[in-house]
């Protein structure tokens, strides 16, 4: 079972070096400009991967009533999803949903 931590903090963006401000809502966990996240939970929150790597977004896929953003590892290339934000880039979101990459 996956347990989750709540974080939900500001950061500076390391691929689009814009800062990024609190969510409020829930945890943020990738920028909402230019949508990259960091390698940094095993399970959400926790920090406790070693790995540190910048999260490439590669994909989109529906997830109950919202989507989720596909990940791949620009260091390790393991795959991670999240979910999106209210306050992503729309149309990179949009972007990623007609992109073809082979996700397997």
């Amino acid at each position: 079972m996956k347990k989750f931590n709540m974080i939900d903090e500001s950061f500076i963006c390391e691929h689009c070096n814009k800062t990024v401000e609190k969510l409020k809502y829930s945890a943020r966990d990738h920028c909402p400009y230019c949508l990259y996240s960091k390698h940094v939970d095993i399970n959400p929150g926790d920090r406790a991967n070693k790995c540190k790597g910048l999260l490439e977004p590669i994909g989109i896929e529906k997830f109950k009533n919202n989507y989720k953003i596909i990940y791949s590892c620009k260091k390790c290339n393991e795959l991670h999803k999240n979910i999106v934000a209210n306050d992503d880039n729309f149309d990179l979101i949009v972007e990623l949903s007609v992109q073809k990459k082979d996700l397997s």
